[in-house]
């Protein structure tokens, strides 16, 4: 049932710091870390440990900023828009809601299929529509519910995938110092290079390797839009984002460390051999490992989609919590939970046409969708680092010069980094991309109190 008081109609601060800490860790914990680990080595060679902490030094900047901009924060808008509109203007605050909302509606229907097939290799013999009608359902009722109930579901779901890391790393920590024992720690620990050279692929293997890990990061940057429903933010979110860098390296340079020092280099760096997890927990005798890993890696994927419900419907909520009639008054009506459950209707509706389309077409079409616009995540990083970037020359108390020079390199890496992803997608997915960005730039029209 949905409100009718003017006074209740805005979102409500639900969620608590520790929410707020583990949706930003989870964030950063996706399937690429259990999949798609093996292409970046692939790419790079042992050199992916490079390409993952330069991601973290980047990501860390740019939330960084994105912390420092919530302290100044004095409005309670909803969305990433409320953060930046400030320092960059109404159109490019809309513009940015708009291309994220476009982003994880691609994470969306992406990870919808993926679940669907994993689930199916976990329980054959069932169609795929079935399995994409179950995370549909599950997903949408979970954030109808309350942002508590969501809050809640997803420190859960990230604690499981935390805690799995935890334990690769405990026992193939435990592995390593035990070959260390056994063959001294010069065969033990060469054993990175010992089949190929620190980075067979030079500097464009590193290049590929970092424009895929970009976007596996994507996802951190959530915490901040939680910022209209949590409970004090100005302590929460900068908590959140204090430990980006720390988190980067714990549980993914060190874990892609021990791959490399404790298994064959053709098993790490093939993406279609089994998750390097699985091989390492086999090899303590955890029976049913591959199993394990597999439920797992099906949490990683549902917690993205139970994610994206949550960002895509926030983002546009945002673009509408201010409308005065028509159709943007209409969405932006809350429950009684206050909870913008229009707004999530129209978002998960994706999943739904999912199911018929999953049942038609397969994943050809997703893969279209979600590839097409997979350097989307670049440009709204670019523009919070941008905001940052004005902010600290517009408020010199809240940045020192080396402060404003690290943003200002980070921001030309960010637009190089832009420039590879569209130049090495194929064309018709950046032209589709170039689309969709047009349309969200050109769509904003400028409130009657600001004309």
């Amino acid at each position: 049932m949905e409100t009718s008081s003017e006074e209740k109609q805005e979102l409500k601060g639900s969620m608590k710091t520790r929410h707020v800490v583990m949706m930003s860790l989870g964030g950063a914990i996706g399937s690429g870390l259990f999949l798609g680990s093996g292409s970046v080595i692939a790419q790079a060679g042992p050199a992916a440990l490079i390409s993952y902490i330069l991601a973290g030094l980047v990501l860390f900047v740019v939330m960084y900023g994105v912390g420092r901009m919530v302290i100044r924060k004095e409005t309670k808008d909803a969305g990433l828009s409320g953060i930046i509109k400030p320092y960059v203007g109404g159109r490019l605050a809309h513009f940015t809601d708009w291309v994220y909302w476009c982003t994880w509606m691609a994470v969306l229907i992406a990870e919808e299929a993926g679940v669907s097939t994993f689930l199916g290799m976990l329980f054959p013999g069932v169609p795929l529509w079935v399995y994409a009608l179950l995370v549909a359902v599950l997903g949408t009722v979970i954030n109808l519910y309350s942002v508590k109930a969501f809050a809640e579901t997803e420190y859960w779901l990230a604690f499981v995938k935390v805690a799995v890391i935890i334990l690769l790393i405990v026992v193939g920590a435990g592995l390593l110092i035990s070959n260390i024992f056994h063959v001294g720690a010069g065969p033990a620990l060469g054993q990175i290079t010992a089949e190929t050279n620190f980075a067979p692929h030079g500097f464009q293997g590193i290049l590929a390797s970092l424009l895929v890990v970009i976007f596996s990061f994507g996802g951190s940057e959530l915490a901040a839009v939680t910022v209209a429903e949590t409970e004090n933010p100005k302590v929460a979110i900068p908590k959140a984002i204090r430990g980006v860098l720390a988190r980067i390296i714990s549980f993914y340079v060190i874990p892609i460390f021990l791959f490399l020092e404790l298994l064959p280099w053709k098993t790490v760096s093939d993406p279609a051999a089994e998750s390097p997890f699985a091989t390492i927990f086999t090899k303590i005798g955890i029976p049913y490992a591959d199993k394990i890993v597999l439920v797992v890696i099906i949490i990683a994927i549902f917690s993205a989609v139970n994610s994206a419900i949550y960002a895509t419907s926030r983002s546009l909520y945002s673009r509408v919590e201010h409308s005065k009639s028509g159709l943007g008054k209409s969405l932006a009506k809350l429950s009684k939970n206050q909870v913008p459950v229009r707004a999530i209707f129209v978002s998960s509706a994706i999943l739904f046409l999912g199911v018929v389309l999953t049942a038609v077409y397969g994943n050809g079409f997703w893969q279209f969708v979600a590839g097409s616009i997979s350097f989307t995540i670049t440009i709204v990083w670019m523009i919070l680092l941008a905001s940052a970037a004005i902010m600290y020359f517009k408020h010199p108390e809240t940045g020192n010069l080396f402060l404003k020079a690290v943003t200002l390199v980070v921001l030309a890496v960010l637009a190089f980094i832009f420039v590879s992803q569209v130049t090495n997608n194929p064309p018709t997915l950046s032209i589709f991309a170039l689309i969709i960005c047009l349309a969200s730039f050109f769509s904003y029209i400028k409130p009657k109190e600001e004309r």
